[in-house]
């Protein structure tokens, strides 16, 4: 769907991690591994989560075919339920585009507190949300909240404000807007670091 070059964001947020010597993260929505072979090409360790079966058989798969699977770790799981790890377990969370899934704002809350009961002290939580310049933003059918159904997928669009609402026990290192796409998807990259 999204092609198989690494997203902007994970190239922004590798710069970031070799930066900040960071080398073992969690990747929630992990997708078709785009992102997580790109980190593991880059001996960044990698467990890659996504609540499609076939999503991480086929980053299983390529994890084989490029000899990665010393980097990477997968898992089948819903991220509305509680993380399987440890308090501090990680140095940093990377999701791209999965805050904007079908979560209600009590979902990504819940999410948010777990991901920073997983990140160790001073850990870095990065992720990407379409934001609601998108050409998308209030059309289809509206499901509650920022929710909004186009051909039976709901995604939700975030403000601004949405983002500095989610900053409990976290302080905002960045926010940036970008393109991605040629519809283009109006997105946003935010990184904030546990406090």
């Amino acid at each position: 769907m999204f092609g198989l070059e690494p997203s902007y964001s994970a190239v922004k947020a590798l710069e970031f991690f070799k930066k900040n010597n960071i080398n073992n993260i969690i990747e929630l929505g992990a997708g078709l591994g785009r992102d997580t072979i790109f980190f593991a090409k880059n001996s960044i360790n990698v467990h890659a989560i996504d609540y499609s079966k076939s999503a991480i058989k086929i980053i299983e798969t390529k994890s084989k075919k490029y000899d990665l699977k010393k980097f990477i770790k997968t898992d089948i799981f819903d991220v509305r339920k509680k993380l399987r790890f440890k308090d501090e377990y990680f140095q940093a969370c990377y999701s791209h585009m999965l805050y904007c899934m079908a979560l209600t704002n009590h979902d990504l809350k819940n999410l948010n507190d777990e991901i920073k009961r997983v990140l160790n002290k001073n850990g870095i939580n990065i992720y990407t949300v379409r934001n609601q310049t998108d050409g998308d933003f209030k059309k289809g059918n509206h499901r509650g909240e920022d929710l909004y159904e186009m051909n039976g997928f709901i995604v939700h669009y975030f403000s601004v404000e949405k983002i500095k609402s989610l900053l409990d026990g976290f302080s905002n290192i960045s926010i940036e807007h970008f393109d991605e796409g040629s519809f283009p998807r109006k997105l946003t990259m935010v990184i904030n670091r546990k406090i």
